[in-house]
């Protein structure tokens, strides 16, 4: 990984744009507290701190990240994420450069997406939230053509009645709230039919009974493979995934976000987060973090950064829109939080502990205070 902190290059980035937010070194590391030694860290704090210093947190986490990525890099799905949280970020700060940076990317990659406008796989559909969100700030119909064209196809066109595309539990986050946001866009809840059928195929059907572990925990699993009778831990527990679960409760809130109240599938995907927000909180670890296999506190013990991310940002969201009661669960978040930028954010803003890219808890280990990732960031940059 590279630790530069000054972004430079890119040609679509003027000196002028970017002179002010990128800081030094030197004045990043200023801004925060030495990393302590794990012995010395307390048990995070079940309160939030002032809105100013989670925002400066989340400026040094950008800033590095994009300080040591001059060429913002491809339109997959992780690092769409990426810029999804930056997206989120620029919204919340009004800070020009991060949207510079964001429409870079996007115009480097012509607003398209992998495979092209016929593609059915939800990885490659992740960056058309991005380009919904430049969409919004700048609104060109070009910027839409190819997720728009893509998603069109598979609601009306290219085999409308197959479903069973979403065969594992991160296409929840990677789909579902362009299928949101285009029918919110359009006025046209066919996107919203569509988008019900698929993630119901995932819910219900996928393996049999599907991903959704709606009698026992509220959980899902990542996919067929870890289903009862399948994959277990070395202590013979079930293997539910973190990020995988990370993945369903971001792409829950992300939906959430664009379907109106009214509309027909609202209350089911309210209630599933509302379950999920609930049951991850009883799992929560004592330094705010969460397991890599949620279900088995003994497999792969330790913090992992990203799947943690994503339960903040689905457990705020829920306090927010009054799903779940604020005094048990803002503590939930708050821990979560304070135990994040404690324990894996560097001085400088990188980003550690965050178990990089895999389908399990096995996946990318061991998981350190230097392993980061851009969806791990962009998590993060959604949670704050």
């Amino acid at each position: 990984m590279r630790r530069r902190h000054v972004l430079v290059g890119g040609t679509a980035l003027t000196a002028a744009a970017l002179a002010s937010p990128w800081r030094t070194t030197a004045a990043l590391a200023a801004d925060a507290p030495a990393h302590p030694a794990p012995a010395d860290r307390a048990a995070p704090a079940p309160a939030l701190p002032p809105r100013d210093a989670i925002i400066r947190v989340l400026r040094r986490v950008a800033d590095h990240w994009i300080g040591a990525h001059t060429d913002p890099g491809d339109n997959g799905w992780a690092n769409a994420t990426f810029f999804s949280g930056l997206l989120a970020l620029h919204r919340l700060t009004g800070a020009a450069p991060y949207r510079t940076y964001a429409r870079h990317w996007a115009e480097k990659h012509a607003y398209g997406l992998k495979g092209g406008v016929t593609t059915r796989h939800a990885d490659n559909q992740c960056a058309g939230q991005a380009y919904l969100d430049l969409y919004e700030l700048e609104p060109e119909a070009g910027k839409l053509t190819a997720i728009e064209t893509c998603l069109r196809r598979m609601t009306l066109t290219d085999q409308p009645a197959k479903n069973d595309d979403w065969w594992w539990d991160d296409a929840l986050h990677m789909a579902m709230p362009p299928f949101a946001r285009l029918g919110a866009l359009r006025e046209d809840p066919r996107y919203w039919d569509k988008m019900s059928a698929l993630y119901h195929h995932t819910r219900t059907t996928e393996g049999g009974p599907g991903l959704y572990d709606a009698g026992t925990s509220g959980l899902w699993y990542r996919d067929k493979r870890f289903l009862p009778g399948g994959i277990l831990s070395p202590g013979g527990k079930a293997v539910l995934w973190s990020r995988g679960n990370g993945w369903v409760a971001g792409g829950h809130v992300k939906t959430l976000k664009a379907l109106p109240a009214s509309e027909r599938h609202t209350a089911e995907y309210r209630a599933t987060l509302t379950r999920l927000v609930r049951a991850v909180a009883k799992v929560q670890r004592p330094d705010g973090f969460w397991n890599v296999n949620l279900a088995d506190p003994a497999h792969l013990p330790g913090p992992e950064t990203s799947g943690t991310s994503f339960f903040v940002y689905g457990t705020a969201y829920a306090v927010a829109a009054r799903l779940v009661d604020a005094a048990t669960h803002v503590p939930v978040a708050a821990r979560a939080w304070n135990g994040m930028v404690a324990t894996a954010v560097h001085p400088d803003g990188f980003l550690g502990h965050v178990q990089k890219v895999g389908d399990r808890p096995e996946s990318s280990q061991p998981i350190t205070y230097e392993s980061t990732a851009d969806f791990g960031v962009g998590a993060f940059l959604l949670a704050g």
